[in-house]
């Protein structure tokens, strides 16, 4: 059964808008929890931007699910990532000019790093996955170097125009899946999943876990984030008995 992670980030996007004290992201976890959420995702970026350091240490005390903690591999939030010790990290690749997460990880070109960082964080019983595209080479490198799992970027399927496009994309995701599986790797999707797009990908049979916050952060501008959570989680939910 593929569960929900709901990412708190924009939440607390809204409170730096004004940086002021509202709302804040731990009530917000809170109402999520309560709505049926597996887990809470935050992205702890090296700019503070939105989620801060104050948010993951309240976040680590009071938030009862799996607590996902989305993160690049720079040295200062690897030894922050250590001192909170999350359930899971997702390491991501991170620019500072960027607006959100713009690709997947590059576990090739960074395999040496990324083998010390899998290491330190196993040391501290956690969790490890990483945020890739369904590319055989980065699926491969994240198994070789002792991940636990990987998040499949579904940006590309999420962006698609047309139904080819779509299918093409949902195939993509599918190898991908058969190879991590392979490789003895949990597998998570994420990234521009929406309430109109979840359905299809939600269908992929092997999938655990559906990282997403934009779209649920924005419905519950109008219903609440208790409801917009529950709302995602009755739409896979459904998806999957199809």
């Amino acid at each position: 059964m593929v569960v929900l992670n709901v990412n708190i980030d924009h939440v607390a996007t809204v409170r730096q808008a004004r940086r002021t004290d509202e709302p804040d992201p731990v009530w917000a976890a809170v109402q999520c929890e309560l709505a049926g959420a597996n887990g809470i995702t935050i992205h702890l970026r090296q700019d503070r931007r939105h989620i801060c350091d104050r948010d993951v240490r309240l976040l680590k005390e009071t938030v009862a699910c799996k607590l996902n903690l989305e993160m690049c591999m720079a040295g200062p939030i690897v030894r922050i990532a250590e001192q909170i010790r999350p359930d899971q990290i997702t390491l991501v690749p991170e620019k500072r000019v960027e607006l959100t997460t713009e690709g997947g990880l590059d576990c090739v070109r960074h395999k040496k790093r990324l083998l010390q960082v899998v290491k330190r964080m196993h040391k501290k019983g956690i969790l490890v996955s990483t945020f890739i595209a369904p590319d055989k080479e980065q699926i491969i490198a994240s198994a070789q170097t002792g991940c636990d799992a990987i998040e499949l970027h579904t940006g590309m399927y999420a962006n698609a125009k047309t139904q080819r496009a779509i299918r093409k994309r949902l195939t993509e995701l599918e190898r991908g899946r058969d190879l991590a599986m392979e490789n003895k790797l949990v597998v998570h999707a994420g990234h521009g999943l929406t309430y109109r797009n979840i359905a299809d990908v939600a269908r992929i049979k092997g999938l655990c876990e559906f990282n997403i916050g934009h779209s649920i952060v924005a419905r519950a501008v109008f219903v609440g984030i208790r409801q917009a959570t529950a709302q995602m989680i009755e739409l896979i939910n459904k998806s999957e008995l199809k």
